[in-house]
């Protein structure tokens, strides 16, 4: 079984990458997040002529995320159980179901945008409320994992250069405390392999010649409960989907299971 997860920055103006990356990949479940569009345009049809159901939780041009599946979605929740509103309203930030063997969430956890701004603090209790909304699969015998746009690098090394990030968000100590918590209720960070170079950046800058300089970021992420971590047999970054015209900021990251 192989499932990746995608920050795709628009699904609407990825959607020709998208479907050749699906049609070329062998993924069996892709978590998709930033889809930018209401849930009735997501190309859900598209992607059914290629065999994925899909189910999304979007409203609209700004966040959004979606699991398209080829090994069925049942159990659908969308949103997150208990989760925090940002400027009175709920975004569509997480969606999960069971595909396979497997229950799967696709997150896109708030960005935070400064340390003192009130979008950090939403980010905080966001991500509180994700612990408590996945404690009990967390510690459950079936394979569970959470995939996503995290926000957070978890290390120093999984920023190009650490002492540029002093005073911005992604690496505080608070918000790699989130992470620890995740880790703490009985998920495990699975590393991607590196293909090229130490670190496998997920994220790269459109701006300075970010992907050629590989100025990059580790921040999408596949946090898995026991059953899930051992059932991996690969992971990596397919860092090809983040070259030529077209390409979103993000690429994606592989991972096989032995289900």
């Amino acid at each position: 079984m192989r499932i990746a997860t995608w920050n795709v920055n628009s699904v609407t103006a990825r959607l020709p990458r998208l479907l050749a990356w699906l049609e070329n990949s062998g993924t069996d479940v892709l978590c998709i997040q930033e889809t930018k569009c209401a849930a009735e345009q997501f190309p859900a049809d598209e992607l059914r002529e290629l065999g994925y159901e899909s189910a999304v939780n979007a409203t609209g041009r700004w966040n959004g995320v979606a699991l398209v599946s080829r090994m069925g979605l049942e159990d659908v929740v969308k949103g997150l159980p208990g989760g925090p509103g940002y400027d009175g309203a709920e975004e569509p930030r997480a969606i999960s179901a069971t595909c396979g063997g497997a229950r799967l969430w696709s997150v896109y956890v708030p960005n935070g945008r400064e340390p003192e701004h009130a979008h950090y603090a939403y980010k905080l209790q966001w991500f509180e409320a994700l612990k408590a909304a996945v404690a009990d699969d967390a510690q459950g015998t079936r394979p569970f994992a959470v995939l996503g746009d995290f926000n957070v690098a978890p290390r120093d090394e999984d920023v190009w250069d650490i002492s540029l990030f002093e005073g911005a968000t992604h690496v505080t100590p608070a918000e790699r405390a989130a992470l620890a918590a995740l880790r703490e209720a009985g998920l495990g960070d699975v590393m991607p392999r590196p293909l090229k170079y130490d670190v496998p950046f997920t994220f790269w800058d459109y701006r300075n010649l970010g992907f050629p300089k590989n100025r990059g970021m580790r921040i999408d992420l596949v946090y898995g409960n026991e059953a899930f971590q051992k059932a991996v047999t690969d992971s990596y970054v397919d860092r090809e989907e983040r070259k030529g015209k077209g390409a979103s900021d993000h690429a994606p990251v592989v991972v096989d299971l032995d289900l």
